[in-house]
């Protein structure tokens, strides 16, 4: 379980994070939705302790991020997908994933690199283990830096942004991938998300930031044109939540959630591109 308790996170005379609560439950997968610069990517760094907290505690199973002590033991729990994907570009899809397993841990490399293959195959890059990045579309290489993070074994997945440097049809299939994952392995996951509509489809959970602090935390039903406005400010929400389409696949909200979930799975991560 992560338990975020009263953090506090400034850099200068700016606060980026002012009095965060937040506690996250095995299995559950939460989007963070709010304005570039709302404290989002603030708040996944000082969870995976690559940020000294000004303020308050961070517990991922109990152990203290703030603790060097128990900030190993914290991060073997956890594992991040970053937003520009942070692949080494001279190694291959492989090799990205295997570098911590062996070179940190010291792992067998046999052990790594089969653990390696079997987690590209479950992502449809069976065949792609020795591309080089510069080889592979950018959905590819998110599913590329899942695979680094889930190497671990990880309970809780800390993913930031992960749709933004991809194509509408792509977000939609990586963060069905994310969720699928997270069902299939019960992981948790917070994910740092600027699409509210994905957001809204993919998540069971939302908590909206601004200006560092929580001004929403609930289900996707309750992600109305007030809430999205506490947000991020006055605008026409219309064209983001839109009324319900009988034929299509809904959250308990009733916002539209039109997804190709009756296909089969293995061909659904076959056409990940």
């Amino acid at each position: 379980m992560l338990k975020v308790e009263n953090v506090k996170k400034a850099f200068g005379a700016v606060t980026v994070l002012d009095g965060v609560d937040l506690t996250v439950k095995p299995g559950e997968v939460v989007s963070i939705l709010g304005s570039s610069g709302s404290g989002k990517s603030t708040l996944i760094r000082c969870i995976n302790g690559l940020e000294k907290l000004d303020g308050g505690r961070i517990t991922v199973d109990d152990f203290d991020v703030s603790n060097p002590r128990d900030l190993s033991e914290a991060r073997k729990r956890s594992g991040t997908v970053f937003q520009l994907f942070n692949l080494y570009p001279h190694m291959t899809a492989l090799q990205n994933i295997t570098l911590a397993p062996v070179e940190v841990l010291k792992k067998p490399r046999a052990e790594a690199e089969e653990k390696a293959r079997a987690l590209l195959a479950s992502v449809g890059l069976g065949e792609r283990a020795d591309a080089y990045p510069a080889q592979l579309s950018g959905g590819q290489r998110q599913r590329v830096g899942i695979c680094r993070a889930l190497i671990q074994h990880p309970e809780l997945l800390l993913v930031d942004e992960p749709t933004a440097s991809l194509d509408p049809k792509t977000s939609r299939q990586i963060m069905r991938l994310i969720k699928e994952l997270c069902e299939e392995r019960k992981l948790s996951a917070i994910i740092n998300i600027h699409d509210v509509m994905l957001a809204q489809m993919f998540a069971e959970r939302i908590v909206g930031l601004k200006a560092g602090e929580i001004v929403y935390d609930g289900s996707p039903a309750g992600l109305t044109a007030e809430v999205l406005t506490k947000i991020y400010g006055e605008e026409d929400w219309s064209a983001t939540i839109r009324p319900v389409d009988e034929d299509a696949d809904q959250g308990e909200a009733g916002n539209v959630i039109a997804l190709d979930t009756h296909m089969p799975r293995r061909d659904r991560l076959a056409g990940l591109t």
